[in-house]
């Protein structure tokens, strides 16, 4: 199967875009297919893109595709053509002139002249709409809004309802402009994380410092980044120094610092100092090109909310078709004294209020406008399915270390037993540890050496790792064990204290306990601040999750204040205790977990909505993670569930505001009570507010 995105052109509206949607999926070797009217984009899982293509003219000749290959800022494009307007303001002129010049052109001899002046300016206003009806009806296909509208305006003429065809053209034209802007502006806005995409690398050459695109720049390579330019490409820096706008990645509009030895991400603007950078990952796999694809993939994961929107439309619009029918042809039949003209312009009315446009545009863009709203917080959510589940959240799990502390461990304290001197101790635990990138790991490397030891590497062998427990190695000839409470009951190792108020790595040299190290991690500053408004967002549970031992676990669950703690947990027991908290979880809910993204791989797929914090370098949690913070606060949790309850509540006002007008107009229109002015302006006015509302999501 082959995974292809299209950028598509020449689509009028979004139920166009659902057909083609719908003609794919049902066409033979095409696996997947989501059209996305927001972004202006077709993803496919097919075997033969040639076979995609074909099926698209199929459906719609006029549709352009074309393989999506860089960002480019022509995705934003989406304005209105200066040969629209002046069509419609002809049409417009002709328009007044047979409203006003009515009865005077009654009065003289050339009368046949109003016809002439009335089919001018309908097919002036409504020319793309009469094309687009025609190709309609020619595929078999007779319910959609152009068909519907052109049945509604030939009507009118028919019973010389000259001023209400061309005016319901006009108007209904009017809107699909409105609409289009409404929709481009809210396009752009989404799409302004374009902006952060760098185009340019400076790149080292023998000769001087070369430009280059991007994407052209090889691993390894030296570039030079000048103040007040984009970093290109993700990187570690070799020399300079510079505060670096992280803004467009994370959302935290603080500059931060940065020295050589520290990494950096494409997207990062360089704002005081020049900075040479050796380039770590392609730009197809840096943060800005990860962010982008994310962002814009997002919408292949639709809510049920859109899929229903979309199946409903299907159905809804031939529906109304026939109750349009049995208004116009029944009464004049079984009422006594019924006008089939007075019947027959009712059902024109209701043929006009009938267009599904408001909820089938503004539901996706709802969506979309709240991923668009995360993204620029530093928030990536990877599709409208999980904005709902979002919504839904009432108990968040999370992970300890570098989620609710910094993760950050620094050795306290060397307690010695049985002979051991502290800096034994450290060697021996430093020589344990010297293949493993755990944090305590690392912790007690960075004391023995800021200790002033050195180790004999030649003399370490026979490494192994005891999951969730600890380290066992060989060092100059001596069995090393460095671990928990755990490791020490397995080992059968004699020793006084099980409990500790605070992380500790227990050494054991020859089978006797040598000492215990004392390692601190702190709390993250808003951690709690980030519980506190978790529970102003209705969430009922928090639960933490660690591999930490019960006491120093305790100590940042009373802390916090949070509602359970599971303590000396495997990452293998992690998953099931995660079931089990997820079971007592209100019905009807979701369960979010949170984690750091390194090692918490399974309980991240397992959750209603995996969340992975600071995890920009982490491949995994990219690949498994619903929703990715590019930061280390956990605030953002919080703030990402107030987005997606935001963004939930925008997308039901519109399919209440949409139904309700649909619902009253259409009861007007079959009483007589509204004209066709009245039904294109709820059609239209009904499509903008919805539109319109969906785009304040991006300014909350």
């Amino acid at each position: 199967m082959i995974d292809q995105t299209f950028r598509v052109k020449n689509i009028d509206c979004a139920s166009c875009a659902a057909k083609i949607e719908h003609g794919l999926k049902n066409a033979e070797g095409i696996e997947e297919a989501v059209v996305d009217f927001v972004n202006l984009t077709l993803r496919v899982k097919a075997i033969d893109l040639d076979r995609v293509i074909d099926k698209v003219r199929s459906i719609n000749p006029k549709v352009e595709l074309t393989p999506k290959t860089r960002y480019t800022e022509e995705d934003a494009d989406g304005v209105v053509s200066r040969n629209s307007i002046a069509v419609l303001i002809l049409s417009i002129i002709l328009f007044l002139t047979q409203l006003f010049s009515e009865e005077w052109i009654y009065a003289q001899p050339f009368e046949n002249l109003e016809i002439l002046i009335v089919l001018v300016a309908y097919v002036l206003a409504g020319w793309n709409i009469l094309l687009n009806a025609v190709k309609t009806i020619l595929r078999l296909d007779f319910f959609d809004e152009n068909v519907l509208m052109v049945i509604a305006t030939i009507g009118a003429i028919l019973i010389h309802a000259y001023s209400e065809a061309i005016g319901v053209m006009i108007f209904f034209r009017i809107g699909e402009l409105l609409q289009q802007v409404a929709v481009s502006r809210s396009r752009r806005s989404i799409r302004g994380l374009l902006h952060a995409r760098p185009d340019k690398a400076l790149v080292q050459r023998p000769d001087g410092y070369l430009e280059f695109h991007p994407e052209d720049v090889l691993v390894g390579e030296i570039i030079l980044v000048k103040p007040g330019d984009k970093i290109p490409l993700d990187g570690r820096i070799l020399s300079g120094n510079s505060q670096i706008d992280t803004s467009a990645l994370t959302g935290e509009f603080i500059p931060v610092s940065k020295n050589p030895g520290d990494s950096v991400m494409a997207g990062q603007i360089n704002q005081t100092g020049a900075l040479t950078i050796t380039v770590t990952r392609p730009f197809c796999e840096s943060s800005i090109a990860r962010i982008l694809d994310l962002v814009e993939n997002a919408a292949a994961k639709k809510a049920k909310t859109e899929k229903f929107i979309t199946t409903f439309a299907r159905y809804y619009t031939p529906m109304v078709v026939i109750i349009a029918a049995c208004i116009a042809f029944l009464p004049p039949l079984f009422i006594e004294g019924a006008s089939s003209e007075t019947w027959i312009y009712r059902a024109l009315v209701i043929l006009v209020i009938s267009c599904p446009c408001a909820l089938v545009v503004s539901i996706p863009l709802g969506y979309f406008s709240g991923i668009g709203k995360a993204s620029r917080n530093g928030i990536l959510v990877k599709g409208s399915n999980f904005i709902d589940a979002l919504s839904s959240v009432k108990t968040v799990v999370f992970d300890k270390t570098g989620t609710l502390t910094k993760g950050v461990f620094v050795v306290h304290d060397v307690i010695t037993l049985n002979g051991y001197s502290k800096n034994e101790v450290l060697e021996f635990a430093a020589a344990a540890e010297y293949q493993s990138t755990h944090p305590i790991a690392t912790s007690i490397l960075s004391a023995y050496s800021l200790a002033g030891g050195e180790l004999e590497n030649s003399q370490i062998s026979g490494h192994k790792s005891v999951n969730g427990k600890g380290v066992s190695a060989i060092y100059k000839g001596h069995s090393v064990l460095v671990g928990n409470d755990s490791l020490l009951h397995q080992e059968e190792v004699n020793h006084d204290q099980c409990s500790f108020d605070t992380t500790v790595a227990q050494i054991v040299v020859d089978g006797k306990l040598a000492g215990i190290i004392s390692i601190g991690d702190e709390i993250r500053p808003d951690a709690q601040q980030t519980i506190y408004k978790l529970r102003d967002q209705g969430v009922k549970q928090i639960v933490m999750l660690t591999g930490d031992n019960q006491c120093a676990a305790q100590a940042v669950s009373i802390e916090l204040g949070l509602d359970q703690l599971y303590s000396d947990l495997l990452p293998e027991e992690k998953v099931a205790v995660f079931e089990k908290i997820t079971q007592q979880a209100p019905k009807g809910s979701t369960t979010a977990f949170v984690g750091d993204g390194l090692n918490d791989a399974p309980v991240l797929a397992r959750a209603d909505v995996g969340i992975a914090m600071g995890a920009m370098g982490s491949d995994a949690a990219i690949e498994t993670a619903d929703v990715v913070l590019m930061s280390d606060s956990p605030l953002k949790v919080a703030e990402a569930i107030t987005i997606a309850k935001q963004t939930r509540k925008i997308v039901w006002q519109n399919i209440f505001l949409a139904l309700t007008i649909k619902i009253v107009f259409i009861s007007f229109g079959a009483f007589g009570l509204a004209s066709m002015w009245e039904a294109v302006f709820a059609d239209v006015g009904t499509a903008l507010l919805a539109i319109l509302n969906s785009a304040r999501i991006l300014r909350m």
